[in-house]
């Protein structure tokens, strides 16, 4: 399992574990490079200094290091990564647009990280950081999670992001892979601290109690 990126940029990945737990917690920062809040809210919660976690928790704080420093939505290579998973309804795109697929299923380092991550860690939810459609999205058996996600942040339930997302994450491991799985969009030009203050709680709920 490689974790550099083709500009040998590190994918940093955070176990947190208690001596035993019930579940594990797979949380994904920074998909796209210029959606870098998932990154902010992930690492403000690291240096909180929790203690006695219920769940055994894996952080991935920012999936796509590359896109970051370029500020692009793809990576280094222009692939959208969220559309170059190995899903049955993967398709090559004409355009080579920011919504690229690539040139075949799981052809970036950064996906076959990530698809790696899930092999060995066989999460028991998944938890993804987008931006800006302030909505609680959710793929596979995750209908409750969403509702009580939504209850926490005040973000409504949205089931259908309403446009085509073949090759994406959400399909890989919540349709295909039955992962409940929650694509927490967040607002645009929110400040940190109040990003922070409505998102706390899920955190938490991950951690602590789900």
């Amino acid at each position: 399992m490689t974790d550099l990126t083709v500009k040998n940029n590190k994918i940093e990945l955070i176990e947190i574990a208690p001596k035993s737990w019930e579940k594990t917690i797979l949380v994904i920062g920074v998909f796209h490079g210029d959606e870098p809040d998932g990154e902010f809210l992930i690492k403000t919660f690291l240096g909180q200094k929790n203690e006695n976690f219920k769940n055994r928790m894996i952080f991935v704080p920012c999936l796509n290091p590359d896109g970051k420093y370029l500020n692009t939505r793809t990576n280094a290579r222009g692939v959208d990564l969220n559309r170059n998973f190995p899903t049955k309804n993967w398709q090559e795109s004409e355009d080579k647009d920011e919504y690229y697929g690539g040139s075949f299923p799981g052809s970036e380092a950064e996906t076959q990280f990530i698809t790696a991550v899930i092999d060995k860690y066989t999460p028991d939810a998944i938890l993804t950081l987008h931006s800006p459609y302030k909505v609680v999205n959710f793929d596979g058996p995750a209908e409750e999670l969403a509702d009580k996600i939504s209850k926490l942040t005040g973000y409504p339930v949205q089931r259908d992001i309403g446009y085509p997302t073949p090759g994406s994450f959400g399909t890989y491991c919540g349709i295909e892979r039955n992962i409940p799985t929650i694509t927490l969009e967040l607002p645009e030009n929110e400040e940190p601290e109040y990003l922070w203050l409505c998102n706390k709680p899920v955190f938490e709920y991950f951690a602590f109690i789900y």
